[in-house]
């Protein structure tokens, strides 16, 4: 869940000639830059409602890792939530895991899938149901003197070495592939150890899981919302970052917010897939929301004060929806943490959402996002079965 093709000429035209996803990941932060207002964070007043455990905000670097650090967060926050001394669990393993075996799936559809760092909510889980958990203190992933992710050129040679295999020179493929694509891997990010010593105990990363960690992949939902599927059922999550295929819950636009909001009243936080590269998201500000007007059609002075306090929005309709994840102006770009709920000076709510870019912004790495901008451009959310109001998990049958 990165973007690779943004809504200009010149990320697309980088995409065609085979721009690293890494550095996709780069231009995207990038690109907002210029998204900000001189005065924002004077002019809003934010009151908490509600606000969830959450561990340290991090920063997931030169790397197109978003998905791992915001399911990671929302795994940690869960141990909060279940009363358990949080861990704060190591990204890299999961993204590692995800890169092996999004490996052998590019390898089985003959280069006709997906690569690079991108990935999706579920990846997580399934690989912590399939390998289990590390502490980030046991694995980075930095194995080369970086302080934090660069995975440029590890991405270009696991794609190269892919490529070659798909190429099938011997006339059949061999068993040693998979050995000497994981070889690359570690040899950036650090061979993931069998054992290792935790508070003086010694766990494998499926005890640690079990024993620490102490979730069950099986009671986490991920759903979205479509027109082109029946609702309360499962569909294939249709953007390119979904390698595996997997399927989520089609419930309608304003079923999503709902779910956000009877999960964190009722204490579990939201892993939240969107569409941030948007002109009406500000990293810088920490804010995010659905303008009225066109950015185009605005003035000057208007685009000056996009950020300045509160804006007005217009509704979020299923079709609106659709139509933009249709024509490309909803893109699946970045996973976040959702944590909590917040409103404004004139009552307006909005979800605090925890991100993974350091503490650069206003709010030290917080974003406040309005319940419009998450119902027109979410690609996905995750929660705990828990934490879905009745009558929604009644028609989805969970």
């Amino acid at each position: 869940m990165y973007k690779i093709t943004m809504k200009s000429v010149f990320v697309a035209s980088a995409f065609l000639v085979g721009v690293s996803s890494s550095f996709a990941q780069d231009i995207l932060v990038n690109s907002l830059k210029l998204n900000a207002s001189d005065k924002s964070k004077e002019n809003f007043k934010f009151t908490e409602v509600v606000n969830l455990g959450t561990t340290s905000v991090k920063n997931q670097g030169s790397s197109g890792t978003c998905w791992s650090y915001s399911t990671n967060s929302f795994l940690e926050s869960e141990m909060i939530r279940l009363g358990k001394q949080p861990v704060e669990l190591s990204q890299i393993f999961s993204a590692r895991n995800v890169y092996v075996e999004k490996g052998i799936n590019y390898v089985r559809m003959h280069g006709a899938v997906t690569l690079g760092d991108g990935g999706a909510l579920h990846d997580v889980i399934n690989m912590y149901k399939k390998y289990g958990a590390v502490p980030r203190e046991v694995y980075t992933g930095l194995n080369y003197g970086t302080d934090k992710n660069k995975f440029g050129e590890m991405s270009a040679l696991i794609e190269g070495v892919l490529a070659a295999v798909v190429k099938n020179p011997n006339g059949e493929l061999t068993p040693n592939w998979q050995k000497a694509y994981a070889a690359v891997i570690d040899s950036y990010l650090g061979k993931v150890p069998d054992n290792f010593n935790y508070k003086g105990k010694n766990y494998t990363p499926q005890s640690f899981a079990k024993e620490i960690v102490g979730i069950n992949p099986d009671d986490y939902i991920e759903m979205s919302s479509f027109t082109t599927s029946p609702y309360y059922q499962k569909t294939t999550m249709m953007v390119p970052d979904n390698w595996s295929f997997d399927q989520v819950y089609n419930v309608k636009v304003n079923d999503m917010t709902d779910v956000i909001d009877n999960a964190l009243k009722k204490g579990y936080t939201v892993a939240w897939a969107t569409d941030v590269s948007e002109k009406s998201f500000s990293w810088k500000n920490g804010v995010a929301y659905v303008p009225t007007k066109k950015f185009d059609e605005m003035t000057a002075e208007e685009k000056a004060d996009m950020f300045n306090g509160p804006k007005a929005e217009p509704e979020i309709t299923p079709e609106m929806r659709q139509a933009a994840f249709d024509n490309y102006t909803t893109t699946d770009d970045h996973g976040m943490h959702i944590i909590g709920i917040a409103k404004d000076q004139t009552g307006k709510e909005y979800y605090i959402v925890k991100n993974s870019w350091g503490e650069t912004n206003d709010y030290k790495g917080f974003l406040f996002v309005t319940k419009n901008f998450v119902k027109y451009k979410t690609t996905a959310l995750m929660v705990n079965k828990g934490g879905i109001p009745s009558e929604i998990a009644k028609k989805l049958g969970v």
